[in-house]
This record gives structure tokens, C-alpha cells and sequence, in this order.
């Protein structure tokens, strides 16, 4: 739980950084970089919930990236104002990727990527 909040916070921070550093992500009202971050928090919660693991850290980073940068590219065709390049959705994507290194260090760290034997027989 902890983890969506953090999520929550750095996800929307960081498209609304790209939006104001960088030339190839381009927003016409706040309400639009927050948007997709909250999309980015929830589909990275549900990511790191069914694949991240011991062992997966760099699986689950990349498929994050693949993830992040999809949809950094893709939603903002549904936004009034809202462009965003190839090149654009590369380079933000790559920054939430990064920050999502220490998150999934963390969570594997402190065991909270370990099913029960329960949870396991539920999925």
C-alpha cells in the first residue's frame, strides 16, 4: 500500500518535469500530466503486484519502461493540448523507470514481493 502512495506522488511529478523540461512533451492544463501520472501509479502498483519477485528486479523495470513510455505516448492523443513524441514518451519513460529501481529494491528487500502459499493458490 505504501508503495501506490509513493507512486501516487513521484509518478505525476515526474510527466509534469518532463513536461516543463522537456521540448517534446507539451501539456495545455496541469490536470493533464497529473492524469497520466495517476494512470502510470495504478498500472505500475498492478505490474509490480502479479511479476515483481526475487529475481525479477530488472524484468520488472524494463516491462515498467515498455509500460510507461506506451502509455506516456498513447494517452495524450485523447487530451486536448496534449502532444507528446516518440522521443518524448523515451525519455520519460526512462526517467519512471529509474525511479522505480529503488521502489522495487525495497519491496524485495523488506520481503513484501513474498506470496503466501494462500495468495499463491488464489491466482
Amino acid at each position: 500500500m505504501s508503495s501506490l502512495i509513493i507512486k501516487f506522488i513521484v509518478c505525476p511529478a515526474v510527466v509534469y518535469l518532463a513536461g516543463v523540461l522537456l521540448p517534446q512533451v507539451e501539456f495545455a492544463t496541469l490536470f493533464q500530466p497529473v492524469f497520466i501520472g495517476f494512470i502510470l501509479a495504478v498500472t505500475a502498483a498492478v505490474m509490480e503486484l502479479y511479476m515483481l519477485k526475487p529475481g525479477t528486479l530488472w524484468l520488472s523495470t524494463g516491462l515498467d519502461f515498455i509500460a510507461s513510455t506506451a502509455i506516456v505516448y498513447l494517452v495524450p492523443f485523447f487530451l486536448a493540448g496534449a502532444a507528446v513524441t516518440l522521443a518524448g514518451a523515451l525519455i520519460t519513460g526512462l526517467a519512471l523507470a529509474l525511479t522505480e529501481i529503488p521502489q522495487h529494491y525495497w519491496l524485495i528487500n523488506s520481503g513484501n514481493t513474498i506470496k503466501s502459499p494462500e495468495q499463491e493458490q488464489i491466482e
